[in-house]
């Protein structure tokens, strides 16, 4: 039998992982799928021409990105009807993971044609396993809204899901203009809890930085982020429950009774009405 690196390559939909900063990280595997395939799909084919051309790829290049996906599925779905090796790359990365291509894949799934991947490299998983954070179980969350209310609700929401249970560390990509705020509401909805912010990651300049959110939110505004980014939030501690009266008096202190507690209510992911009884309940107090 012949060893499986010698094997021929795959037919169908191959999905194959790209490095997501050192071009070193290329697979034996994936580049000889890329030079053996009829047509590579690229997120960007002017962004994957050098990478493909360090490997002697010289397949056909096609786009497939967010905003073409869906009429480019009948076609493509048609050369592989025809028995073409189509090879799907993102810009960095494993295809699919904050990248497009799902909806491909699933008409390829549904209409009976072999899907298959070659695996590689992760910047979220590369940032899990360096951040000193619990491996696992871990919950990957791609970007978060860019807008603040939508991004503060999402927030709010996994909120919710903790006190129902979940214990899982946290992942997100960000944009480093968006960082700062984002830190900041992360803190606002999940307490100074252990992070870690990773960057530019197997590139020259690579930083993971690993501490409390507070303390990281100091350190960007000293010195703005640069690059691509992975923002990681440990799980809750088991020992230290949410302190709602805490959060209500801080809001209090400048806030109407209705304001802060809208304000705590979306933090924290609380029902409004709950938290607007307690803040009544705090502010007769006082």
């Amino acid at each position: 039998m012949r060893p499986e690196e010698a094997a021929d390559p795959p037919q169908g939909l191959v999905l194959v992982s790209t490095p997501i900063g050192n071009l070193a990280d290329m697979t034996p595997r994936a580049r000889e799928v890329l030079r053996n395939s009829d047509v590579i799909l690229c997120e960007d084919t002017r962004h994957s021409a050098r990478l493909l051309a360090g490997i002697g790829a010289h397949a056909r290049t096609e786009p497939l990105h967010e905003y073409n996906e869906d009429s480019r599925i009948a076609p493509v779905l048609g050369m592989l009807r025809a028995g073409k090796r189509i090879a799907l790359i993102s810009d960095a990365g494993t295809p699919l993971v904050s990248d497009p291509g799902y909806r491909l894949v699933r008409a390829a799934i549904a209409a009976g044609l072999p899907v298959t991947g070659v695996p590689g490299p992760n910047a979220a998983v590369l940032a899990l396993v360096l951040s000193g954070l619990p491996p696992q179980p871990f919950l990957f969350l791609g970007f978060p809204p860019p807008r603040q209310a939508a991004r503060r609700s999402a927030f709010g929401a996994l909120r919710a899901a903790e006190r129902a249970g979940l214990s899982a560390t946290l992942i997100w990509h960000e944009a480093p203009h968006r960082l700062p705020e984002m830190i900041a509401d992360l803190q606002a909805t999940f307490g100074d809890r252990q992070a870690a912010v990773a960057r530019e990651l197997t590139k020259r300049f690579e930083e993971v930085r690993r501490d409390s959110l507070s303390a990281l939110a100091a350190a960007y505004a000293a010195t703005p982020a640069r690059g691509e980014l992975t923002v990681l939030v440990g799980p809750p501690e088991q020992d230290d429950p949410e302190d709602l009266d805490g959060r209500l008096r801080a809001a209090l202190a400048t806030q109407s009774v209705r304001d802060a507690a809208a304000t705590v209510a979306t933090a924290t992911g609380l029902p409004r009405k709950l938290v607007y009884a307690r803040a009544l309940e705090l502010a007769e107090q006082e």
